[in-house]
């Protein structure tokens, strides 16, 4: 049997994740242990591309150009040092052979499912994912969530 990645919004989130878990060993941006890799997106590690990235009519302004209304809208990693390195941690462990399947830990709501959909797409990731849904950090809610 694989590994289950568990990917938390959130680094803090991720290492109260990580010790109910067992999984205490650090790893490059991630923590594992007890058939878990336990990583973790430092809030948005992707974004959409700008408009005049997509095309380069709608690089100015222009009511002639409105609306800007394009069939698809390509995403990219956010460029600072700090979460290109994150990113590439997690597109590895999201695509490791060992990984057999995801829990998206991200906060329950539109913008952390947003986080990790934009995340598992850039990632070209195919696995089956899981959503770890609590309302509370207590070790017995993640405990009882990850039951469930």
């Amino acid at each position: 049997m694989g590994l289950i990645c568990v990917m938390a919004e959130k680094p803090s989130v991720a290492r109260d994740i990580a010790r109910v878990l067992g999984a205490k060993t650090q790893g490059k941006g991630c923590l594992k242990g007890n058939g878990y890799v336990v990583t973790w997106a430092v809030g948005h590690l992707v974004t959409q591309e700008d408009p005049g990235d997509i095309d380069g009519k709608w690089k100015k302004w222009s009511e002639d150009t409105l609306p800007i209304l394009p069939d698809d809208i390509p995403l990219k990693i956010i460029p600072e040092k700090h979460t290109k390195e994150q990113f590439s941690a997690v597109s590895t462990i999201f695509n490791a052979p060992q990984v057999d399947s995801l829990i998206c830990a991200t906060d329950a709501g539109r913008e952390g499912e947003l986080i990790f959909r934009r995340i598992y797409k850039m990632c070209g990731c195919t696995k089956p994912f899981s959503r770890l849904w609590i309302s509370s950090m207590t070790e017995e809610a993640i405990a009882g969530g990850l039951r469930t």
